[in-house]
């Protein structure tokens, strides 16, 4: 598929395009704090940009390419799993959700295992839909962010190395 440093150059644009566009339209031009879900989406997007990036520079090649893909492939998942309960919360047949305290007073109080527990179950803020183009929400297309960077890092995982 790819070859070089040219994905992980992709993958690192991809990802850092979208957070700077993100952060900027959605919060700063439209005012939309995030929900916890949000935050977690952000910091797989974040994370997925640092590998690729860290990768760039590195330039690997053999097995230490394939380690790089199988990072960025678990968090590539993880990123889509996280996109997808957000969108079952906000699609999905449930009962009502509850409004819950926010993200930076949770870590303050709670243990961090606890913390990530409570953010998975959502709030009331996260089911509900602020945003939408095309009628897709904001984690829909967060989910297609994070499908083209899995793709990108199947590429590195299962691709040649020159």
């Amino acid at each position: 598929m790819f070859r070089g440093r040219t994905p992980f150059l992709l993958g690192f644009l991809v990802s850092a395009t979208a957070m700077v566009a993100a952060l900027w339209y959605f919060q700063h031009y439209l005012g939309l704090e995030p929900c916890p879900l949000c935050i977690f989406q952000r910091i797989s997007v974040m994370v997925l940009g640092l590998i690729f990036f860290i990768g760039l520079l590195h330039g690997p090649k053999g097995m230490l390419r394939r380690t790089y893909g199988a990072l960025l492939t678990a968090a590539s998942l993880a990123g889509i799993a996280i996109a997808m309960r957000h969108l079952w919360l906000q699609y999905g047949p449930h009962e009502e959700l509850g409004c819950g305290p926010g993200l930076d007073y949770m870590l303050e109080t709670m243990p961090l295992q606890e913390v990530i527990q409570d953010v998975l179950k959502g709030t009331g803020d996260c089911g509900e839909i602020v945003w939408s183009l095309f009628g897709i929400s904001i984690p829909g297309w967060t989910l297609l962010l994070l499908l083209v960077l899995l793709w990108l890092s199947l590429g590195i995982l299962f691709g040649r190395s020159r």
